[in-house]
């Protein structure tokens, strides 16, 4: 199995996801900016839209978008229990994976980091995020994860969350979501793979920083 990602970006949630289930894998850094991997080699030529993750399969297979990707990962390491066998809790893992990735990753973190974008559409996300962050907060008041056990979902919503100090969104307001962010950042697989792709990212800045003087 080999995981495309770029530090920090969402692919750290599949980064997640196999160390908390104690899976092997091979990890190959893309350059977001340029659409490259360390060897020069075209990243367009695995996702033509030149984001990840995208994972490829011991078969061969190219998965891309999270949702998909997060499943397979636990679907082929079910030893790490990150997707639930029931099949209600399975949609309602269904149902979490969806409102990260388009509630939270797509319409309030994505126009705030992009840097195209326009103070109208950074104010629109803003305005978007209040009530997102209110009902997970909600949920989280009185539960440990999204889920009875610690699924892909949360690696993906920790993940996105992680992206906060970035954009200025304090959680402060809703102390059972950033309880709930401080608790999943200890647990090993997460602190692990947080630690080792904040150092990948300061190493591609600092790398970036030299080519422009």
């Amino acid at each position: 199995m080999d995981l495309y990602f770029s530090p920090l970006a969402c692919s750290m949630a599949t980064r997640i996801a196999l160390y908390e289930a104690g899976a092997d894998a091979q990890y190959h850094q893309v350059d977001l900016k340029r659409k490259v991997l360390a060897d020069g080699s075209d990243f367009l030529a695995l996702n033509p839209l030149g984001q990840v993750p995208v994972l490829r399969t011991d078969s061969g297979e190219l998965l891309t978008e999270n949702p998909a990707v997060l499943q397979y990962a636990a679907d082929r390491h079910p030893q790490g229990g990150m997707a639930p066998a029931d099949e209600m809790r399975r949609r309602r893992l269904g149902q979490w994976l969806g409102f990260v990735g388009s509630e939270l990753h797509k319409l309030v973190y994505t126009p705030l980091l992009d840097s195209g974008s326009n103070d109208g559409a950074r104010h629109y996300a803003r305005g978007k995020a209040t009530a997102r962050f209110a009902l997970l907060d909600r949920h989280l008041d009185g539960h440990e994860f999204l889920l009875p056990d610690f699924s892909v979902g949360d690696a993906y919503l920790v993940t996105v969350l992680n992206w906060s100090g970035a954009v200025g969104l304090e959680l402060a307001e809703w102390p059972a979501l950033q309880a709930y962010r401080r608790r999943v950042l200890q647990r090993p697989g997460v602190a692990r793979a947080v630690a080792e792709e904040t150092a990948l990212y300061a190493q591609a800045q600092e790398q970036a920083r030299g080519a422009a003087q």
